[in-house]
């Protein structure tokens, strides 16, 4: 096959390095933000924290559009590249080696929930072969603290991995004596109901933790459907009493593991990366003080390129790499300092665009009022790309008067109601979060009757839209929501 040349026109969209770094901070939180901040510092000495001495006046644009100040602007730097002799490679820097240690700042935490129930194992009275199998067997217990393998695997496992023979009852009186009686109570529960059952057994035997007891042992397939009529008739008890049992139960904790692993999870504290202040008729949006560092470029490493501008003759190759370095150190954090500016102002547009697009519920916090709006509403109104706004609102969170959420929450599909005029989907899933909240527990309203409450409300909505929303707030069905 021959080899040929060919002219080929394309059209490719490129994007600078400025554009990627602009993109990929304005999608960093407040907190990743002063991380990021701190890091460029770190790697680069001409940015520095602080107001900008300089005056605008003292800058004037380049080739290419950018600012440079006068001292840069007479400082030649093809005197310092004019060197037929040194090859291109020499100026290209690769600061990573593949034997380079990756060092990163690990982030502490307090010890695992395997971890402390081996602890409290310790203290157990237990021979040398029994402590291995009990160790097993809180190996085997997931996140929740239960036991989800069976006792003949476990089995399987000792006689395969440690070579010791245990039988399932052996399994099982350990299991029961040690295991279940670590804290928190319910830790190494099978299912759902022994993990109840344990808990009910350490408290007091009241007659409410009787009942509950024997709720859960004798009729705790009736419990899980609710079906009260059937229990309260088979106990003879009344339903005071029974709903007393229920309470007791429901105070219990279905998931044991977890409140151990919370303990040892690390705080993440939101911080509102915007604030909108009520002023009457005016709305006011202010940008957090975080977001919106001092930066400057270092007087220092400027003040260098004017040195370099005095010194007479041809440069050594020492005074090339010097100079090589200071100019690039001032450029990315120039270009760094635009960035900050840049996302700073494309946070406010976005935020002004979506606090005037929503001011109805910035005026009076009620969800109803909220408007259907999509990230091409937003991005028409600030003339830019969908991929920025989604960006911008992306773990983002704003201050109000009526609490703080997330932008995301500004965001819905719209409906259509009986009037013909468009509703956010979010004020018909307040609207029926209300209706269901009002209902009488006793009988519940189904689904059905949900679509026709909603539609006496003017909002015409299938049985299935009404499940979707049900279950996207997280309520569950009508039969699961009865009470006594």
């Amino acid at each position: 096959m021959a080899l040929k040349q060919s002219l080929q026109q394309k059209m490719l969209q490129k994007l600078s390095p400025q554009q990627i770094q602009l993109m990929k901070m304005l999608q960093l939180p407040t907190i990743a933000l002063e991380e990021r901040i701190k890091e460029e510092m770190e790697v680069n000495p001409a940015l520095e924290e602080g107001k900008d001495e300089i005056s605008d006046d003292d800058y004037q644009e380049d080739d290419y559009g950018e600012e440079v100040s006068e001292s840069e602007k007479e400082f030649d730097f093809s005197d310092y590249m004019d060197d037929d002799d040194t090859p291109d490679y020499k100026y290209q820097a690769s600061n990573y080696s593949s034997d380079d240690e990756e060092k990163s700042v690990p982030i502490g935490t307090t010890s695992t929930f395997h971890d402390r129930l081996l602890s409290q194992l310790n203290l157990s009275r237990l021979t040398e072969q029994e402590a291995i199998i009990c160790e097993h067997l809180v190996g085997s217990l997931d996140d929740s603290g239960y036991l989800r393998r069976e006792l003949s695997s476990i089995v399987d496992d000792m006689a395969f991995t440690q070579n010791i023979m245990v039988t399932e009852e052996q399994l099982e009186e350990l299991l029961v004596k040690h295991i279940q009686d670590l804290d928190p109570a319910g830790i190494g529960a099978r299912d759902l109901r022994e993990c109840l059952l344990i808990q009910l057994k350490r408290k007091e035997h009241a007659v409410t933790i009787r009942t509950a007891i024997e709720v859960l042992e004798k009729h705790y397939t009736e419990f899980i459907k609710k079906h009260y009529d059937k229990i309260t008739h088979r106990l003879e008890i009344s339903d005071e009493d029974l709903k007393d049992a229920i309470e007791e139960i429901t105070h219990l904790n279905p998931k044991p593991g977890n409140s151990l692993n919370e303990s040892s999870r690390p705080i993440e504290q939101v911080i509102p990366d915007f604030t909108v202040i009520n002023e009457g008729e005016k709305l006011l949006v202010l940008l957090n003080g975080r977001n919106a560092p001092e930066l400057r470029l270092s007087k220092k490493y400027s003040e260098m390129l004017d040195d370099f501008a005095r010194i007479k003759g041809k440069p050594n190759k020492a005074q090339r790499d010097a100079m090589t370095f200071v100019k690039q150190k001032l450029d990315s954090a120039r270009w760094f300092v635009d960035a900050i500016k840049q996302r700073q102002n494309t946070l406010i547009m976005t935020m002004e665009a979506i606090v005037d697009y929503q001011r109805a519920f910035f005026e009076t916090g009620d969800e109803t009022k909220m408007r259907p709006m999509i990230l091409k509403d937003i991005a028409e109104r600030v003339s830019m790309d969908i991929s920025t706004i989604s960006r911008v609102s992306n773990s983002k969170y704003v201050q109000t008067s009526y609490g703080t959420v997330p932008l995301k929450y500004f965001f819905s599909e719209s409906l259509t109601n009986d009037e013909g005029e468009e509703v956010s989907t979010r004020e018909v899933k307040k609207i029926l979060r209300d209706l269901i909240d009002l209902e009488d527990k006793q009988k519940p309203w189904t689904d059905e009757h949900l679509v026709k409450e909603l539609k006496d409300k003017g909002y015409n909505i299938a049985r299935r839209t009404v499940a979707k929303y049900r279950e996207q707030l997280d309520i569950p069905v009508a039969r699961l929501r009865k009470e006594l």
